[in-house]
């Protein structure tokens, strides 16, 4: 009986097509977020690049990506989701095309700049959890941003089919058609998406919100937590292919398909990391996604040898940050206080995008070439995943399961 009418009002017509549609918006930015990433071997090749410089070229849309996080969360308050959406997806097209320019001129510096704005992709995510957070009652706010968190799957599209586009219909036609998907999904945003039914417009100055944020315990707490799992998701998600050509020798189409298996990993088990975090609570969850980690990054750090050791390594490796991604922001979901959703999801998500860009920069910069070789990058993974193992298990007490809502 207690149940029964939350349920009713929890379930407001048109819901799961505005998730639908957020999901959706988020592939197409994520797939444009990592195009350059994704073709880090073509600009190697063609522009000449040794690997730290191409380290920093993949890493810079996840630079600036992160940091407009904080400032998109607070403005998806104050316009709300599909107001958003649709710039941060329109913003999205200009960069695509000057990437295409660039690598068409061969000029590095045009894809570098590109690069920077192309960040403006990256900044989907802070639109979307408060956007489905809205929607939701807080006993499901795990489910719903862990489907919502699918959306990354993009960066699978994007490893996959970005190699193979590139030899098939060419590099300029291929960042062409990306464009185009971002058109054509900021239509379908503009004229289908609509708020949920209780939110309200937020006019409190950015500046303020952003302190007020900061201020927040939890929001330190879970930044640390997410640069450290969706910080592990980027950095190897933009990195893998320059990893499996230098330590296994894959081409780019072979290193594009195993990339896009790792992402597809994470994206599947995001979900269920929210969903078991609404059942069990999001610590237990976080917990044991820090363990695989740390056990997984010393694995891979030994070079197992042969596809199959070698792939299912990876795919472990995904399943266990995307299980802790969706557990993290599941926390955010109970803990973040309402009004205050997009400020400080937006400082958590910048938080795990900042922890994706600096990996890939001291990949490039500890590579050993004599043994083929990234041991101190993915000795520095593990001694991270292990300090924010005994971060959670020690400093993150608190009721274990969402309490906000009676279920029959």
């Amino acid at each position: 009986m207690a149940g029964t009418e939350p349920q009713t009002m929890s379930a407001p017509a048109g819901r799961t097509l505005n998730l639908v549609l957020a999901t959706c918006a988020s592939v197409v930015c994520f797939w444009a977020w990592n195009s350059v990433a994704t073709l880090g071997a073509f600009y190697t090749q063609n522009l000449h690049l040794n690997p730290a410089t191409t380290g920093v070229l993949v890493a810079m849309p996840v630079f600036v990506g992160s940091l407009g996080r904080i400032v998109v969360g607070t403005l998806t308050d104050r316009y709300g989701g599909r107001a958003m959406f649709t710039f941060v997806l329109l913003a999205t097209i200009l960069p695509i095309l000057l990437v295409a320019l660039g690598g068409t001129l061969s000029s590095f510096a045009v894809v570098l700049g590109a690069g920077l704005l192309l960040g403006v992709a990256g900044t989907v995510f802070a639109v979307g959890i408060p956007f489905v957070s809205g929607w939701y009652e807080p006993s499901r706010r795990g489910f719903a941003t862990g489907i919502f968190g699918a959306g990354m799957g993009g960066t699978a599209l994007a490893a996959f089919l970005n190699p193979r586009l590139v030899a098939g219909i060419g590099y300029f036609p291929t960042h062409l058609l990306i464009a185009g998907l971002l058109a054509i999904m900021a239509a379908l945003v503009w004229f289908l998406m609509k708020e949920s039914p209780g939110w309200t417009r937020n006019n409190t100055p950015v500046i303020p919100k952003l302190m007020d944020a900061a201020k927040t315990p939890v929001t330190w707490k879970m930044c640390f937590l997410y640069a450290v799992v969706f910080g592990g998701f980027v950095s190897f998600a933009t990195y893998l292919p320059t990893y499996l050509r230098d330590v296994y020798s894959f081409d780019p189409a072979g290193a594009g398909a195993r990339t896009a298996g790792f992402a597809l990993a994470a994206v599947l088990a995001r979900p269920v990391g929210g969903v078991l975090a609404d059942k069990l609570g999001p610590r237990p969850v976080v917990i044991v996604s820090l363990a695989a980690v740390a056990v997984l990054a010393w694995v891979v750090n030994l070079q197992p040898d042969g596809e199959v050791p070698a792939g299912l390594t990876f795919v472990a490796m995904a399943a266990a940050l995307g299980l802790g991604t969706g557990g993290v922001f599941a926390w955010v979901g109970v803990l973040a206080p309402p009004g205050k959703v997009g400020s400080i999801s937006g400082v958590v998500s910048a938080a795990g995008g900042l922890g994706g860009y600096f990996p890939p920069l001291v990949m490039g910069a500890t590579y050993d070439a004599a043994t083929r070789s990234y041991s101190i990058g993915l000795l520095l993974l593990v001694a991270t995943a292990l300090v924010a193992l005994g971060f959670t298990a020690v400093a993150l007490r608190g009721p274990a399961k969402t309490v906000h809502v009676v279920k029959a």
